[in-house]
């Protein structure tokens, strides 16, 4: 346990979390020693409390549960994908293995996405069998093999389409990915996502009903996302105009920052989800069109805090800087 504890902002820790007056740390009422004990480190150790109360909070920011999908890569267990179910939240899947792991704990398939860049058969598939809310395509091929396959089954899939709206989120260059040079997603600048969501209204076994972007990881403020929804909604007005659709749904993707040192401040999530939801319906308003049902995708802003991990001291070593490690 950390000798800096009581230096350390509430922010920063579970909020469960106490250093008793005999100097143990424990986690709602919990003392991590005996844990440490009892199961050996390193050890993950989960404030169930408190994992539930960000999810009420998320969900509360943005007008519901049903706007709120946890992303799991961020953490997946079944446990956690339990808590996610009970608290009403949808869910995010990143890989066929999260996938499995979901339909493990009972998680509704009908609340759950399916991402990522490079999705094999096998896991085009199982969205497929097993009746996900969405499969969010991330490149051309992508779509024609899920057109296939969704036919194979004699089933239709939802499908969202990921653009890359040329944003540049205040954040690390590495965990930035709303951006033109960088491969997730179909280019909105060159006209690629347009012609994407064309190809998807034609598709005989795939059902267009949103669009969906990320603007990256460890952000801080709305003006990212505002910026990513006013672009990504002149698309909207562009489909709606030259195809006469009105896509019901926009998804925003998550990246929600939080504070790892004492000097970082916790991210104002009720002022960026007013931010987010004014954005939308505003720029909806300017154009002339139905504003989309907002969702979002939470991952790290949701669990990070609700852990710790417990380690044990082996060697200490001096290092020439003084340090020790």
């Amino acid at each position: 346990m950390s000798t800096d504890f009581n230096d350390l902002p509430a922010h920063v820790w579970p909020r469960n979390a106490k250093r008793e007056e005999d100097g143990v740390v424990t986690i709602a009422g919990v003392p991590l020693p005996e844990l440490a004990e009892e199961f050996g480190t390193p050890l993950y150790v989960f404030d169930e409390d408190d994992f539930r109360s960000r999810c009420h909070d998320m969900a509360d920011a943005f007008g519901g549960p049903e706007h709120v999908h946890y992303a799991s890569k961020a953490f997946i267990s079944k446990k956690v994908v339990q808590w996610v179910n009970e608290e009403g939240l949808f869910l995010d899947v990143a890989s066929i293995n999260e996938l499995r792991i979901a339909l493990a704990a009972e998680f509704p398939p009908q609340r759950i996405t399916a991402h990522g860049s490079n999705k094999g058969e096998d896991y085009l598939r199982l969205c497929v069998e097993q009746g996900v809310a969405h499969v969010v395509l991330d490149n051309e091929s992508e779509l024609e093999n899920l057109n296939r396959i969704a036919g194979e089954a004699g089933r239709v899939q939802p499908v969202m389409i990921r653009v890359k709206p040329g944003v540049d989120a205040h954040t690390h260059e590495f965990i930035a990915t709303a951006h033109e040079d960088q491969k997730f997603g179909i280019s909105l600048a060159t006209g690629a996502a347009f012609n994407a969501a064309k190809r998807c209204l034609g598709a005989e076994y795939l059902q267009l009903v949103g669009l969906h972007c990320h603007v990256g990881s460890q952000v801080f403020n709305a003006e990212g996302f505002k910026l990513a929804a006013e672009r990504i909604l002149g698309l909207y007005a562009q489909i709606h105009t030259e195809l006469g659709v009105n896509l019901p749904e926009l998804d925003l993707g998550g990246g929600f920052g939080i504070p790892y040192m004492p000097y970082e401040e916790a991210l104002d999530i009720e002022g960026v989800a007013q931010d987010m939801l004014g954005a939308v319906d505003d720029m909806a308003r300017k154009l002339s069109i139905p504003a989309p049902f907002l969702l979002v995708e939470p991952g790290r802003s949701l669990v990070a805090r609700s852990a710790v991990t417990v380690y044990r001291v082996g060697t200490v070593k001096d290092v020439e800087t003084g340090k020790a490690e």
